[in-house]
């Protein structure tokens, strides 16, 4: 991997975490709006946005297989649907500090995990790194209480988080970050429409007023459109167990969100929490960087292979991807 390459990973997935820390913020703009419809109409918008681009600057078209379909629903029911509804669920039984901090060990599972899809033995210096990554994210957040279904909810919550970038890894290869954030985006729709009928009825969906227009707006262009596309992009520079790191940023971009728009002064925790982050990311990011291919040995079969047919000893001519 080019340096340039790595630079441009780190800067998209350090600015993909930033937009996504003000989703908190920003979310108190449409607390009114009914959870199920307002996220259904979030994600609508981008998929429309994000399609319209693959349309006309997506370059060569590139037909998901069906078993790319299988993934994609996957991730938008796991990442995006499933993630959601556990977060709002959670709020019920437990606080919002808890549920941040279940979320902030999304690193270290990506630090394991990650390398274990790209065939190589986790790194490490990157889950040592990770771990501090997820300490100072804890400490940012509060470590909060609740009850053990808060807990459970915020631990499916993480799963959602992680399956949002795991499951985009065998796909970014093939349908490149544009695709694979439009079609994801445009499956969560109907998904997030079920259940918002489930547990709204008919009041799922109502005309916004301006504020919440304004905030619809940022979350579907903003927070989800471009957060999306950059977050994607750099999972396909960095690797999932590097580009993992920069989640701890979430926590400290809402302080920092919070103290722009006055809402609540930093206290030494935060203070102390954005340190460690800071500490972990650049730990992380100065591991070695091992060669997938030169590793591949190592680990006999991916958990998820993303060759279109397993290795032969025997030489043969190889097949394009379909």
């Amino acid at each position: 991997m080019s340096v340039h390459s790595q630079r441009r990973g780190m800067a998209g997935a350090g600015t993909a975490m930033v937009l996504v820390g003000s989703l908190t913020a920003v979310s108190a703009t449409i607390s009114g709006y009914p959870v199920f419809g307002g996220q259904a109409v979030r994600y609508a918008v981008a998929a429309l946005v994000l399609l319209l681009v693959t349309r006309f600057a997506g370059g060569p078209a590139r037909r998901p297989a069906a078993r790319d379909w299988a993934l994609l629903t996957a991730l938008a029911a796991t990442g995006l649907v499933a993630f959601n509804v556990s977060i709002v669920a959670a709020t019920r039984d437990t606080s919002p500090a808890t549920i941040s901090t279940v979320i902030a060990t999304v690193p270290i599972v990506l630090a394991l995990a990650g390398p274990l899809m790209e065939r190589r033995r986790p790194a490490p210096a990157v889950v040592v790194a990770a771990c501090v990554v997820a300490a100072g994210a804890a400490l940012a957040n509060g470590l909060g209480g609740g009850t053990p279904r808060g807990l459970l909810l915020s631990l499916c919550a993480l799963g959602g988080e992680v399956c949002f970038s795991l499951l985009a890894v065998p796909l970014l290869p093939r349908l490149g970050p544009l695709r694979v954030s439009a079609y994801s985006a445009a499956l969560a729709v109907p998904m997030l429409l079920a259940a918002g009928l489930a547990a709204d009825g008919a009041a799922v969906l109502r005309a916004p007023t301006a504020t919440e227009l304004a905030g619809f707006g940022y979350l579907s262009v903003i927070v989800t459109t471009i957060a999306f596309l950059l977050w994607y992009d750099a999972l396909g520079r960095l690797g999932p167990d590097r580009a993992g790191l920069f989640a701890g940023v979430i926590p400290i971009s809402a302080v920092a969100a919070t103290v722009a728009l006055g809402i609540d002064p930093p206290g030494p925790a935060d203070l102390a929490g954005a340190v460690l982050v800071g500490c972990g990311v650049v730990i992380g990011l100065r591991a070695p960087h091992p060669n997938p291919a030169a590793t591949s040995r190592e680990i006999p079969s991916p958990l998820i292979s993303t060759d279109p047919a397993p290795p032969s000893p025997a030489p043969q001519t190889p097949t394009p991807a379909a």
